[in-house]
């Protein structure tokens, strides 16, 4: 199959949102959902790789603040992975960051093995970690209830998302049920 490598037009958006939507599914992302695509502050970058009917299949959007650029989004619709489209897009990002003032590509993401193995391909460090802390209610009742020090008179919490340090991992796993290392690659453009 061919592709091609683009910049994003809002005309996009709903063929976005799909690919997004699919290809975080099965990963530690699979709650990240948006109606709408989130904006990237210009200046940024929004590439998006589309198959021949013009459809997204994958996407890489890139912030750009100062001398750090960080990768918001990276996702390949599930089926179009494995065929370089996530290379692709990061070379392109790469390409279009040079002679700027960028000296530092990163991103976040959260301990999914497949996902930590690209970055780790793709040339990224791990540089930083800090934890995503998920507290649910259907997860279990009083999770949110224990999230929080002093719960609100009259408002019933039903979910919380948090982040911790590192230090803390063992503590937080001990008590909650969704404990995710978040972790920062980092490369010189």
């Amino acid at each position: 199959m061919t592709y091609t490598i683009r910049d994003y037009t809002r005309a996009d958006e709903g063929s976005w949102l799909r690919c997004r939507v699919l290809s975080f599914l099965n990963t530690a992302y699979y709650d990240d959902v948006d109606r709408t695509k989130p904006a990237i502050p210009v200046p940024g970058l929004e590439l998006v790789a589309v198959d021949r009917t013009d459809t997204v299949v994958g996407i890489m959007d890139t912030m750009v603040v100062g001398a750090l650029a960080t990768i918001d989004t990276i996702a390949v619709h599930p089926d179009h992975q494995h065929r370089g489209l996530g290379r692709a897009l990061l070379r392109r990002t790469r390409s279009r960051i040079r002679g700027t003032a960028v000296t530092t590509l990163d991103a976040w993401t959260r301990d999914d093995p497949d996902t930590l193995r690209w970055y780790r391909a793709m040339g990224f460090e791990e540089s930083d970690h800090y934890l995503h802390v998920f507290a649910h209610a259907y997860t279990a009742g009083d999770e949110p209830d224990r999230a929080i020090l002093k719960p609100r008179p009259g408002l019933r919490l039903r979910a919380a998302f948090l982040h911790a340090k590192l230090t803390d991992e063992a503590q937080l796993r001990g008590e909650f049920s969704r404990v995710h290392v978040c972790r920062r690659f980092t490369m010189t453009p």
